[in-house]
């Protein structure tokens, strides 16, 4: 097996690749219904902004996922981007009981992968993992094409639950 040693392009999913606005109401009830939010996301969209972004990128670099879904969520996540014709690429998921805010999760996973390795972009919509990314001396590109949900920032901010 050949190591690939291109760099690496970083791609969130959920309101960067995956449009999540038909699965809100389920974080806009008191409780919120976690396992309704994540088993209604093999149902969304694509956006295509952020699907043509990952195909270009994979022209020069190995493609790697970095989401803060749940590991629960892997089987369809796996399908949901083969659905999209995305590229095959590791997927770093949120372990099912890791609560810490996305900003933390992914830079931490960031700082791993860049370890031995270019990171040549981290693409997520997320405004606190962006600027904690950049921080941390990451290249960021802020994925504006999805609309912002504050209750989706609240989930990942505050629950690290996405």
């Amino acid at each position: 097996m050949t190591r690939d040693n291109r760099p690496l392009a970083v791609f969130d999913l959920d309101n960067t690749l995956s449009a999540t606005a038909h699965r809100q109401h389920f974080l806009e009830q008191r409780p919120k219904d976690w396992r309704g939010f994540f088993a209604a996301a093999p149902d969304d969209p694509p956006l295509a902004e952020g699907v043509e972004l990952c195909l270009k990128a994979a022209e020069e670099c190995e493609v790697v996922y970095l989401t803060g879904r749940p590991e629960r969520c892997r089987r369809a996540t796996v399908a949901w981007l083969a659905a999209q014709g995305l590229p095959d690429g590791r997927i770093h998921m949120r372990g099912d009981r890791d609560f810490r805010p996305a900003r933390v999760t992914k830079v931490e996973v960031l700082r791993r992968l860049g370890a031995d390795r270019e990171i040549r972009m981290l693409v997520d919509d997320d405004a606190l993992v962006c600027d904690a990314a950049e921080a941390a001396g990451f290249r960021v590109v802020r994925a504006h094409w999805a609309a912002p949900s504050e209750e989706l920032t609240a989930a990942q901010e505050e629950e690290g639950r996405t």
